[in-house]
């Protein structure tokens, strides 16, 4: 009995199939796949959010001063002539920042491992691209998925039958986080 199913794929074809649907069932809360797919991503999107719920109060708070890019009203870097060039003007701010401890950090790079990089595009059309910003999933998982499920000793996620797919009546199902 074979581990896991090779869903007609070679197995880098295969490994990038499972990493983008888990990507999108961890990113949209619920995806339409065939079954045998969502069987498999199912164990993949478990153990991302076993991992999660383990590690998920394992940081400490820690005060930083950050130097930040002082801004005008428009919301642009103010800038200063010293020596005849242009340079940015920085201020010093004290901020909170959450620290990982050691094993925190390694389940954030696991979840790295399995978790495509996303980045997020605005719906309107004017500053597109001033506004995108790049998803930390692993975040995500820490301080939005993981504290729903602090009771619950797994079944995270729930597949649902919705029907046969028209054109090879494959069985199509609803993946979703419970």
């Amino acid at each position: 009995m074979a581990k896991y199913r090779k869903l007609g794929r070679t197995s880098s074809q295969r490994k990038a199939l499972l990493r983008s649907l888990a990507t999108a069932v961890i990113v949209n809360d619920k995806i339409v796949t065939t079954q045998a797919k969502a069987e498999e991503v199912q164990k993949i999107v478990e153990r991302l959010i076993t991992l999660a719920v383990k590690e998920k109060d394992n940081f400490e708070t820690v005060k930083k001063t950050v130097k930040v890019p002082r801004k005008d009203k428009d919301g642009k870097r103010v800038k200063e002539e010293v020596d005849g060039k242009k340079v940015t003007v920085f201020d010093e701010v004290e901020k909170e920042i959450k620290q990982d401890k050691p094993s925190r950090l390694h389940a954030r790079r696991k979840m790295l491992q399995v978790l495509y990089p996303v980045t997020e595009i605005p719906k309107q059309a004017a500053g597109r691209k001033r506004n995108t910003k790049q998803l930390d999933l692993p975040a995500k998982l820490f301080d939005e998925i993981a504290p729903k499920y602090v009771n619950r000793k797994g079944g995270y996620t729930r597949i649902v039958k919705i029907g046969q797919r028209k054109g090879d009546a494959a069985m199509q199902v609803l993946l979703e986080l419970v």
